[in-house]
């Protein structure tokens, strides 16, 4: 599936201690992250958050793709041996295209979510950024897996300025919530599907706003299982212990230190990198 050059990324001793990197635009991609500390605990972690550049699902395509590859671009040189696009709205719109550039495997969230929700329900809501929404995306993976159930999306376009401004337990936050979940109660649902991954991080929100036979699916969940399976076929899960999680935004540091507190459970070094100075070849 890769070219044997996949291997010239790594140290040339040890490819199975090279990092993995995992990126969104911006605190979204943590759910990801602690699902890889869970199930890959042994597996070291360069995380990118393009804050500088959020939210990713008011942009086009052109501006993704130009986004996706300059992060791309910048974990090559870091020398990562596997990339998670720990973001719905780059999985939506570039997975495919930059799969074709790079020697290294780059995953997504988007199919991991899809094969979950159609073991789970017949039924489907899917709340996602506008653009992910409006790529459909998410329902072409699910009526290709199975072509019988019936799915509806939602665009939430508040969810992630609200997410990144730490208002999750502002009432607003809730009456949006609200808002966009209704038209869902009332195609009776009985599965939910997170389209973005900053909206685990409203979980007690959506539940306390669904019925409770509403199943939720994290994609992170299962994207990080692909990710353990993918490891293996390569050969390359790591069994030393991991080096420190090493965190890079493209926006305010600060910010970004204090809105992943919640999240990671404790405050992570953050560095600034600017991934738009990264030269494209």
């Amino acid at each position: 599936m890769y070219s044997s050059s996949i291997f010239d990324t790594f140290s040339p001793q040890e490819p199975q201690r090279a990092p993995i990197g995992v990126f969104d635009s911006g605190v979204g991609g943590l759910t990801v992250l602690r699902q890889i500390y869970q199930q890959l605990p042994n597996e070291s972690i360069i995380y990118v958050g393009d804050t500088a550049r959020l939210p990713y699902g008011i942009r086009s395509q052109t501006e993704i793709l130009q986004f996706v590859r300059e992060i791309l671009h910048w974990m090559q040189q870091q020398r990562v041996k596997m990339a998670i696009m720990a973001c719905n709205t780059s999985s939506a719109l570039a997975l495919d295209i930059v799969r074709q550039e790079f020697n290294f495997p780059i995953l997504g969230v988007i199919l991991p979510g899809a094969r979950a929700a159609v073991q789970q329900g017949q039924r489907i809501g899917v709340i996602a950024t506008p653009a992910t929404a409006q790529s459909n995306a998410y329902r072409q993976a699910i009526l290709e897996i199975q072509s019988n159930v019936q799915v509806w999306q939602v665009s939430c376009p508040e969810f992630v300025p609200l997410i990144e401004q730490n208002r999750i337990h502002d009432p607003y936050t809730m009456e949006i919530a609200k808002t966009y979940l209704e038209p869902l109660i009332e195609k009776e649902i009985d599965t939910l599907v997170y389209g973005c991954t900053h909206y685990p991080l409203l979980s007690p929100i959506l539940r306390s706003l669904l019925p409770h036979q509403v199943k939720l699916i994290d994609p992170a969940v299962h994207v990080a299982a692909a990710c353990s399976q993918e490891l293996d076929i390569l050969g390359i899960k790591n069994t030393h212990p991991p080096m420190p999680t090493r965190f890079a935004v493209s926006g305010s540091s600060q910010q970004f230190t204090q809105s992943s507190l919640q999240c990671l459970g404790y405050t992570p070094m953050v560095e600034q990198v600017c991934f738009a100075d990264t030269v494209l070849s």
